[in-house]
């Protein structure tokens, strides 16, 4: 049996920050990562020559500090005392005065919780909301299916027009996915559905089949969020133009760094018709607006 697959440059899949992130699903994803806001990371703002600088608000050391010696002064017998006497004052305590010191001492106290409490909401870690539970699985598909001794070759294979993933509650079309100009597999416009690559192999034939969907978006979990919990034995299902169905079984899911992605490994050719569904996975860099990683799901056509 003859090897199928593409022979020249293989694409990435790429993760565009402004469909493929959000804060709270990057936390449930990596569980225990702290991540920090946007503005820790981005460099700090030149200083223009001749402008004022800002001051740093006062810390609640510095406060407390502040406020504990303007009251002592005011009001401890022994330090008015010794105060009156070298300023060579005897008049007695003011009530007016009390309160001025009482005021100044609760408003540099409120400014200063004020500016602690800026400093935290800053430097905290970004809360995640809820989990979402795992889908309830849903039936196997009972179109007619596609066994290996019926493979077919090129053109001559039906196109992929729906996949499923029974144990992950996955039924979606499948849409038509190229190569942007910058070498980047295409991902789908849609959250909700997945792709096939068309420049690999149709699912069913010899070679490495292509798939690719969204992992999230900032309104919820994409097609394949729940991507990396698949198990080896599980089975995926493509349904074909031509009202057939091929099966395949799930071999092993990895995670690999983009800047190590396996092409030959992913995209190279093989002697049997395989399967490789892809989605973006890991810790989100807030620096690049992109995931670091690849979740890549490998099948083989079960027989």
């Amino acid at each position: 049996m003859g090897y199928s697959g593409p022979t020249g440059p293989m694409p990435v899949l790429s993760c565009p920050p402004e469909d493929w992130w959000d804060p709270a699903w990057q936390k449930m994803q990596t569980p225990g990562v702290t991540v920090p806001e946007r503005g820790i990371l981005e460099a700090p703002a030149q200083a223009v020559p001749g402008t004022p600088t800002a001051e740093a608000p006062p810390s609640w050391r510095q406060v407390a500090g502040t406020t504990v010696g303007l009251w002592t002064s005011r009001h401890l017998p022994g330090r008015r005392r010794s105060s009156d006497r070298s300023s060579g004052l005897s008049s007695p305590r003011s009530p007016r005065r009390l309160v001025a010191v009482a005021a100044l001492g609760a408003g540099l106290l409120a400014v200063g919780v004020g500016a602690a409490g800026l400093a935290t909401s800053a430097l905290s870690p970004v809360h995640a909301a809820p989990l979402p539970a795992r889908p309830a699985p849903i039936p196997a598909p009972t179109e007619r299916t596609v066994l290996p001794a019926t493979l077919a070759t090129g053109p001559q294979a039906a196109r992929p027009t729906w996949l499923s993933i029974p144990s992950l509650a996955i039924r979606t079309r499948l849409i038509h996915l190229g190569v942007n100009r910058d070498g980047t597999l295409q991902v789908p416009s849609s959250t909700r559905v997945a792709g096939w690559y068309t420049g690999s192999p149709r699912p069913g034939t010899i070679g490495s089949a292509i798939i690719a969907g969204h992992v999230d978006s900032r309104t919820g979990p994409g097609i394949f969020f729940w991507l990396r919990t698949l198990h080896r034995g599980d089975r995926v299902y493509v349904g074909r133009a031509d009202g057939t169905m091929a099966v395949f079984t799930v071999t092993k899911v990895r995670k690999f760094a983009k800047d190590e992605f396996p092409t030959k490994a992913v995209y190279g050719p093989v002697p049997d018709a395989e399967l490789r569904l892809i989605t973006c996975g890991g810790i989100f860099d807030r620096s690049r607006g992109s995931y670091l990683s690849n979740v890549v799901v490998f099948a083989r056509l079960a027989g």
